[in-house]
């Protein structure tokens, strides 16, 4: 038994119809229909099988399985939300806040080097801070934590404020300068500019923080907290996000695909 509803599946099964649809696929010339790719690809979401073995389950090689899986993910993740579409439609529905969080999905090692602050030869993808590989992914939520946006995947080594200087920082100053739209990150986008709100760091002189600027703190940290259920939502009921054995530069597809599962099975897709 597979514990989705059968709207989603029949959600997935569509979008798979359109894109064989789209590229001339005659009926009856895969070896499994959108429907039934659509519960293959769905399988692996929820129970992080092995491909290849969940693939026999369905009566197909391990080489279609890998095709097959790989079709649904670029299906699903290219109706994963605009950056832009997000900002709008909070500020349609009157948002009073997003809150902006970062995490690394942990995979298995990839041997890409790259060049650290220091001029030293280290691994592209491993993070130091978590003591692991993975891919480093940005994400927005409401101010009750619902994911809304999620960013393409960055390397481990690359430090939340740097991925989000790439990918999502120019926006979120423009809506709080034009959409009245503020975000509250933790301290460790500190510097991100205008419209983007940290806690202040304690002084690195000893001395306490005046009372205000604590209570600030307490009262932000108290709003911002809830954006950690944005992520736990996606890796909770998606068992496939919380190792990867893919590529980690696919793994920003992946969670962008069950970002957009989690939409539809909470009424908010468009």
């Amino acid at each position: 038994m597979l514990d989705v509803s059968r709207e989603l599946v029949c959600h997935v099964s569509r979008l798979l119809a359109a894109q064989r649809r789209a590229r001339g696929t005659r009926r009856g010339a895969r070896a499994l229909t959108p429907f039934r790719q659509a519960m293959f690809v769905l399988a692996w979401f929820r129970k992080r099988e092995d491909i290849a073995v969940l693939g026999a389950g369905f009566g197909i090689s391990r080489s279609t399985a890998y095709r097959y899986h790989g079709e649904a993910i670029d299906v699903l993740a290219a109706q994963a939300p605009d950056l832009h579409e997000v900002l709008h439609h909070a500020h349609e529905q009157g948002l009073t806040h997003l809150n902006l969080d970062g995490k690394l999905f942990r995979s298995d090692r990839c041997g890409e080097q790259t060049l650290s602050v220091k001029g030293e030869s280290i691994d592209a993808w491993y993070s130091g801070k978590a003591h692991a590989p993975g891919a480093n992914l940005q994400a927005l939520t409401a101010p009750d934590g619902f994911p809304l946006w999620i960013s393409d995947a960055e390397p481990g080594s690359t430090h939340d404020i740097t991925a989000a200087r790439t990918h999502v920082l120019g926006a979120l100053c423009w809506a709080a300068a034009h959409l009245d739209l503020p975000t509250l990150a933790d301290a460790g986008y500190d510097g991100a500019g205008i419209g983007v709100h940290t806690p202040v760091k304690q002084p690195s002189d000893g001395r306490d923080l005046d009372i205000d600027t604590r209570t600030r703190n307490a009262l932000l940290r108290g709003l911002r907290c809830l954006a950690e259920r944005g992520f736990a939502l996606l890796t909770g009921r998606w068992r496939a996000l919380r190792h990867f054995t893919t590529s980690p530069e696919k793994i920003g597809d992946i969670v962008k695909a069950a970002l957009v599962l989690t939409h539809f099975e909470h009424g908010r897709h468009q």
